[in-house]
């Protein structure tokens, strides 16, 4: 081998090694912060007092930021914190912690912030500041970081259009002891500041009539739990379809799902509403049943059970 050529591969090796411990100590710092960090992320939730809470999260929000300023943090999991919401966005140039604080029933905030990726492993921290209770038309009103909607993020969509990068943010506001929320927002970058919210929510195939709107939001009654994810294989976030249960409409607290779907799929650089996704009408006693064991009279079917011996593994 050249001189030359040996002393590149052991340049490069060197470097390999020295990224790799550095990665190990990293690691190992970061495992200490999180156990700390685990410690007041359940206080924050279990808290006897708001003051017990307060106190929690404003010793939980310094220590993150400290395990966070790690040279290259932005690769660490955090597993253990279970009451935290963590997500990467699909193409893994920022990652988004989010958590809520319960300061009574009728009051709940969402803290946050947004680590971006850095090519050297530096901190780059942009906190989430809830300020939902001052927006007024929080369907149409675009935001940045520190007027932030707030929400517990469980999904992020990655799409494109003319060259910008869009990231759909799927969320929950647990809001009060009458309703919870589900958001659906965008999210992009301009300048390197974070916007959340834009006019790409589109009805137009369905009404000329109804304006776009910025975010989507769905209030209902509390527990009843209204789904709203997104579908890969069909590329359309689906949601449970909501009317009032006492046909009171103006009162989102009584709304609850009734059994159809609606959805959004994007589609010409927008989200476009679908009103119905789901329209196959199963027929008249042709609905699916169980297969059961035992008939009516509690006598065991042994041919089913002869029909569905389980595989040996090989």
């Amino acid at each position: 081998m050249k001189p030359i050529y040996l002393f590149i591969f052991l340049l490069i090796s060197s470097l390999s090694i020295d990224a790799q411990q550095n990665l190990k100590t990293a690691r190992i710092s970061l495992k200490k912060w999180e156990d700390s960090l685990k410690k007041y992320s359940t206080q924050i939730i279990e808290g006897k007092n708001p003051s017990d809470c307060f106190t929690a999260d404003s010793i939980f929000t310094k220590i993150l930021v400290r395990a966070l300023v790690n040279k290259n943090s932005f690769y660490y999991p955090f597993n253990s914190l279970e009451n935290i919401s963590k997500l990467y966005s699909p193409d893994s140039s920022f990652k988004i912690f989010t958590w809520q604080m319960i300061i009574n029933e009728n009051m709940i905030r969402q803290h946050g912030a947004i680590q971006m990726r850095t090519a050297d492993g530096s901190l780059q921290l942009l906190p989430l500041i809830d300020k939902s209770d001052i927006i007024i038309n929080q369907t149409d009103t675009v935001t940045n970081n520190r007027s932030w909607m707030g929400a517990i993020y469980y999904k992020i969509i990655h799409t494109k259009n003319a060259n910008k990068h869009y990231y759909t943010l799927i969320g929950y506001d647990e809001n009060n002891i009458r309703s919870t929320k589900k958001i659906i927002e965008t999210l992009e970058f301009i300048n390197g500041e974070p916007i959340f919210g834009s006019h790409l929510f589109s009805f137009t195939e369905e009404s000329k009539n109804k304006p776009p709107l910025s975010r989507y939001i769905l209030e209902f009654k509390k527990n009843t739990g209204a789904r709203v994810n997104y579908d890969d294989e069909l590329g359309i976030i689906i949601f449970e379809h909501l009317e009032s249960e006492t046909n009171e409409p103006s009162k989102k607290w009584t709304f609850i799902p009734d059994g159809d779907y609606e959805g959004f799929k994007w589609k010409n650089g927008k989200w476009q509403h679908i009103n119905k996704v789901f329209n196959q009408i199963t027929p008249l006693g042709k609905e699916p049943v169980p297969n059961p064991i035992k008939d009516l009279n509690g006598k065991v079917n042994e041919q089913y059970l002869k029909d569905n011996q389980p595989i040996e593994q090989l």
